[in-house]
C-alpha cells in the first residue's frame, strides 16, 4: 500500500504495489465514491452528511476515508490505521516516498505521516497499486507545542538541558516517551538540526529540517534513554536549535517520514564547541551582537503589530483577537519561566499584515501588563509568530520554528546565557496598550434574549433561522436557528431557544456549532462535517481558529479579529460576539447596528427603523424580518428532521406563536421563589425564563449568563493609557503602572539632582502631569529647542557645580522670553 499526500507536492515517484481489497467488486454502472469523496449523486452520495441521512454510495468506507488518530505533530512519524478497510496483501517496498505505508498482521492498513512546515487539516490520498490514487482522507497538523506530553518526547529536566556547558551545569541529560507510539523493538535516538536560510522575506527564503548524527543505536524501546554529552564535531556544532528523534533502529540514519516521536525545539546547549564550555557568557555575548547587527538589516515589524491590552481583565475577555500564551498561563499555575514577575501572557492570535510577526502580552498579579522597560519579564514582540501565520511553509511563518530562530534562540544569547538583554530589549520592546481599543460584546442567551452591541435588550421567541449579524464589507455572517423548547414532561412550550449558530468570514470555512442530543454539549461542523476535539482542543482551518477545551465550550476566531464565543449550560445555548472597532458602523441584523446609538438597533433588513418602545408584537414582526433565505444559509441540514423543519419550510415559522408575556400569579407557588432568585440585573429576563418554563434551574441559568456578559462588558471598558515612563539617568523610579490615575515618582543617585518633575501622573486626557518631554511649545531655533528639551527632560545631573546650574537656568530664561 502507498499513501500519498497534499503536504507538499504530488510529484513523486513510486514502485508498484497492488493490495487486493476484501470486497465485493461494485456492478460497473453504480455511483462510486473512488475520488469523488465530498460530492451528492443523484442516487446516492460520497458527502459527509450521508451517514446521518443514509444514503452513502456503497463504497463511501472504502474511498472517503477515518483514520485513527486523526491528529499528530507537524514534525510527522505518526502511525495512524485505516478504519473500515482491510486488506489481504502486504508488500513492504523500498523506493522514494513522501509517506510510507504498510498492512499489519490483521490486514489494517497504516500510513506514516511526513514532516511539515504546516499547521492544519491537510488531505491525503492513498493508492493500493501506486497509480490510482482514489482513496482520500484528511490530517491534522499540529504545531508541536500544543501536541499532548503523551504524544511527543519529554526531557526529564529541561533546563539542564538547555543550560548545559553553562557554569555549574553538567552531567547525563534523561529523555522519556511512550513506547508503545514506536513500533519497534529497538530504536536510535537522533538529533535534527532546524534552520532558516536565504535571503530574508524573498521567495529564496527556506526551512530546514536537517539529521545531525545519531546519539544513541539500537538501544531498547523502554521509553527511557540517558546519556553523558559530548563537544559534536565542529560542523555539526554550529546548529544551536533543533530536537530530538526516537525511530526504530531497522530504518536508516536520519530516514524521513519514518514512525517516530519528536521532542520540542530546544537550545542544544548541551552539544556547542568547546569554546561554549570555556566562556559560555562570552560566546554567547558574540552570537547576541552577531544576532544585532542581523536584526538591523532586517525589515521592522514592530510598526504593524498590534497594541497589547491594558489590563489582564481586556486580554483575557478579548477572545477574538488574544488567547493564551501556553508558556505563562494562570489557569496552569502561573509557570512563566520566561517571564517572571507575570502570572498570565497570552498572544495575538492572528500575525502582522505583511511580516507575519506575532505580539505577545503579560501581565502580572495587580493585572498590570509587565514592560521589558521595567523588567526581565515583560512581554516581546515576535519575528516569527509562535503559533505561525497562513500560508505557513515558508519562513518566518512555520509554526514554532521560525518564532525558535529568531525570538528564542536570541533570548538565550542576550539574556540567559550572557547578561546583554539591552540587545535583545532593542528589537523586542514590550508594545504598551496607548492605541488599543477594546471589542465590544452581544449577546444572545436564555429561550432567547437578546443584547445588541450598543446595549439594547429585547426578547424573541420565533422559530426559523435568522441573521444575527452581517457585515458586508468585512464579508462576515453569523447566523443563528432557534427551536421550540419543552417541558419535562416532553410537550412543547410557546418559547425557543437559540439551538445552532453558523458563521463564516470572506472565503474561510463554514464553522457551525450546535446543541447536541446530550444535554449541555456542542457539537463543531466545518463545511458540514463533525469536527472532533477529542484529541486536541485548539484546530487551525482556512480562514478561521476554532478552540474547544471541554465539551461545553466552544471559541471560533476570525481574522478580522471578530471573536464567537458558544457556551451550553442549563439546557439552552449562550452566545457572544466580540466585534473590534474597525467594524464600528458596519453591522445590521439582529444584534443591531453597531455605533453607539442604540436608537436604531431596530433597524429591519429593507432599512426600516421601528422604535425601541415598540411592543412585543411590533418587535416579533421586526425580528422574523430577519429570517435568512436557502440560498444565503449557512447551516447543515443533515438529518430528516432538519430537512423537514427548517430547509424545506419557510425561514420563520409563521405558525409558531410564542407567548409575548408571563403572568406574575399570586396564586402561583412558583412565583414566591422566582422572584426571590430573580433580583438585581437579568432579573426580567430570568423571571420570563422560570415563570414560563416553569423551572428555577432555567431562569437561574439565565441569570448567570446575564451577569457572564455584564462581567465580559465590564472587563472590555475602555482604559486610559499614558505610555511607559523611563527612569532618569543616574536615578531611579517608583511605579510601573501607566494608566489613568496612576502615580510615578522619580529620585537621583547621591551627588546628583533631579531635573523635571519628581512626580507624575497619568490623566484623563493620557497625558502625563508635570513637564512633557517629548514635546515642546516654543517657537524658537532648533538648536535652543533641542538644548532646551535636553535641560528639561527627567534625568539626574551632577551638583557640584553650581555655575553649571546657574547657566542651565539661565538658558532656559533666554528661550523662554
Amino acid at each position: 500500500m502507498i499513501c500519498g499526500a497534499h503536504f507538499l507536492c504530488l510529484e513523486f515517484h513510486l514502485l508498484p504495489l497492488v493490495c487486493k481489497l476484501n470486497v465485493s467488486l461494485l456492478p460497473f454502472s453504480a455511483q462510486s465514491c473512488a475520488r469523488s469523496c465530498g460530492e451528492k449523486f443523484n442516487t446516492c452520495s460520497c458527502h459527509a452528511t450521508c451517514e446521518s441521512l443514509k444514503d452513502c454510495c456503497a463504497d463511501y468506507k472504502l474511498f472517503c476515508l477515518d483514520i485513527e488518530p486523526h491528529s499528530g505533530s507537524l514534525l510527522g512519524g505518526t502511525d495512524f490505521k485505516i478504519l473500515n478497510a482491510t486488506f489481504d496483501v502486504f508488500h513492504r517496498f523500498n523506493s522514494e516516498i513522501l509517506t510510507e505505508g504498510y498492512v499489519d498482521e490483521n490486514g489494517v492498513g497504516h500510513c506514516i505521516t511526513p514532516l511539515l512546515y504546516e499547521s492544519g487539516w491537510i488531505p491525503f490520498e492513498m493508492s493500493t497499486d501506486g497509480v490510482n490514487y482514489d482513496r482520500s482522507g484528511r490530517w491534522l497538523s499540529v504545531h508541536h507545542s500544543k501536541l499532548s506530553p503523551f504524544y511527543k518526547i519529554i526531557f526529564a529536566n529541561a533546563t539542564q538541558w538547555q543550560y548545559y556547558g553553562t557554569p555549574n551545569v553538567s552531567g547525563d541529560l534523561k529523555m522519556i516517551w511512550i513506547p508503545s507510539l514506536i513500533k519497534a523493538e529497538r530504536v536510535n535516538i537522533e538529533l535534527w538540526g532546524y534552520n532558516e536560510t536565504g535571503k530574508a522575506y524573498s521567495a529564496n527564503w527556506e526551512a530546514e529540517w536537517k539529521y545531525l548524527y545519531t546519539v544513541g543505536r539500537d538501544v531498547p524501546n523502554n521509553g527511557v534513554f540517558s546519556f553523558t554529552p559530548q563537544i559534536a564535531e565542529h560542523l555539526y556544532s554550529l546548529w544551536d536549535l533543533g530536537s530530538m528523534r526516537v525511530s526504530p533502529s531497522t530504518k536508516p540514519d536520519g530516514a524521513r517520514d519514518v514512525n517516530a516521536l519528536w521532542s520540542g525545539a530546544h537550545a542544544i546547549a548541551w552539544h556547542l564547541e568547546e569554546a561554549f564550555r570555556k566562556d559560555s557568557a562570552g560566546w554567547a555575548l558574540e552570537k547576541c551582537i552577531n544576532w544585532d547587527k542581523e536584526e538591523k538589516a532586517m525589515p521592522n515589524f514592530l510598526t504593524e503589530i498590534t497594541d497589547c491590552p491594558c489590563t489582564l481583565a481586556q486580554a483575557r475577555a478579548d477572545t477574538g483577537r488574544f488567547h493564551t500564551d501556553y508558556g505563562c498561563d494562570i489557569e496552569a499555575g502561573s509557570l512563566c519561566i520566561y517571564h517572571p514577575g507575570a502570572v498570565h501572557c497570552v498572544r495575538a492570535i492572528q500575525g502582522s499584515p505583511e511580516y507575519g510577526a506575532g505580539q505577545q502580552c503579560c501581565y502580572d498579579s495587580t493585572g498590570a501588563q509587565v514592560l521589558t522597560g521595567d523588567s526581565i519579564g515583560g512581554s516581546t514582540p515576535d519575528r516569527g509568530h509562535d503559533w505561525g501565520e497562513p500560508p505557513y511553509k515558508k519562513p518566518p511563518r512555520v509554526p514554532g520554528f521560525s518564532h525558535w530562530k529568531y525570538d528564542v534562540i536570541s533570548f538565550y544569547y542576550c539574556c540567559l546565557w550572557s547578561d546583554n538583554c539591552k540587545y535583545y530589549f532593542t528589537h523586542r520592546p514590550s508594545s504598551d496598550c496607548r492605541t488599543y481599543r477594546p471589542p465590544r460584546a452581544a449577546a444572545v442567551l436564555g429561550d432567547p434574549h437578546f443584547i445588541t452591541f450598543d446595549g439594547v435588550t429585547f426578547t424573541f421567541n420565533g422559530k426559523g433561522e435568522y441573521s444575527l449579524l452581517h457585515s458586508s464589507d468585512y464579508e462576515l455572517s453569523v447566523q443563528g436557528r432557534t427551536e421550540p423548547m419543552k417541558f419535562e414532561n416532553g410537550t412543547v412550550a410557546m418559547a425557543t431557544r437559540l439551538s445552532s449558530v453558523a458563521m463564516r468570514e470572506k472565503d474561510s470555512d463554514v464553522i457551525e456549532v450546535r446543541l447536541r442530543d446530550q444535554v449541555d454539549e456542542l457539537q463543531v461542523l466545518m463545511n458540514q462535517q463533525v469536527l472532533s476535539f477529542s484529541e486536541q482542543k485548539w484546530i487551525d482551518l482556512k480562514g478561521v481558529f476554532v478552540f474547544s477545551p471541554k465539551p461545553t465550550d466552544v471559541t471560533v476566531m476570525f481574522p478580522s479579529g471578530t471573536g464567537v464565543e458558544v457556551r451550553a449550560g442549563g439546557g439552552v445555548m449562550t452566545l457572544t460576539i466580540l466585534l473590534p472597532h474597525d467594524l464600528q458602523n458596519h453591522t445590521q441584523g439582529l444584534l443591531g447596528t453597531m455605533n453607539d446609538e442604540p436608537e436604531d438597533d431596530f433597524t429591519s433588513s429593507n432599512g426600516v427603523i421601528i422604535p425601541l418602545n415598540s411592543s412585543a408584537q411590533d418587535i416579533f414582526t421586526y425580528c422574523a424580518g430577519w429570517a435568512i433565505r436557502n440560498e444565503t444559509s449557512l447551516f447543515t441540514y443533515d438529518s430528516t428532521h432538519l430537512l423537514n423543519e427548517y430547509y424545506y419550510a419557510p425561514k420563520h415559522d409563521p405558525s409558531f406563536i410564542p407567548n409575548f408575556s408571563v403572568t406574575e400569579d399570586p396564586e402561583d407557588p412558583l412565583l414566591e421563589p422566582t422572584l426571590n432568585l430573580c433580583a438585581g440585573e437579568g432579573a426580567s429576563f430570568c423571571k420570563y425564563d422560570a415563570l414560563s418554563m416553569r423551572s428555577l434551574e432555567q431562569g437561574n441559568a439565565t441569570l448567570l449568563a446575564y451577569r457572564s456578559h455584564t462581567s465580559t462588558k465590564k472587563a472590555l471598558e475602555p482604559v486610559q493609557s499614558c505610555g511607559w515612563l523611563s527612569p532618569p539617568n543616574h536615578g531611579w523610579k517608583e511605579g510601573t503602572l501607566y494608566l489613568e490615575g496612576a502615580t510615578v515618582t522619580f529620585s537621583c543617585n547621591s551627588g546628583y539632582r533631579l531635573y523635571g518633575s519628581q512626580e507624575r501622573t497619568c490623566q484623563a486626557g493620557g497625558k502625563w502631569s508635570g513637564q512633557d518631554t517629548n514635546h515642546s511649545n516654543m517657537s524658537k531655533e532648533t538648536s535652543l529647542v533641542k538644548l532646551t528639551s535636553l535641560l528639561i527632560r527627567q534625568s539626574c545631573r551632577q551638583t557640584e557645580s553650581a555655575a553649571v546650574i546657574q547657566t542651565d537656568l539661565d538658558v532656559l530664561a533666554l528661550v523662554n522670553s
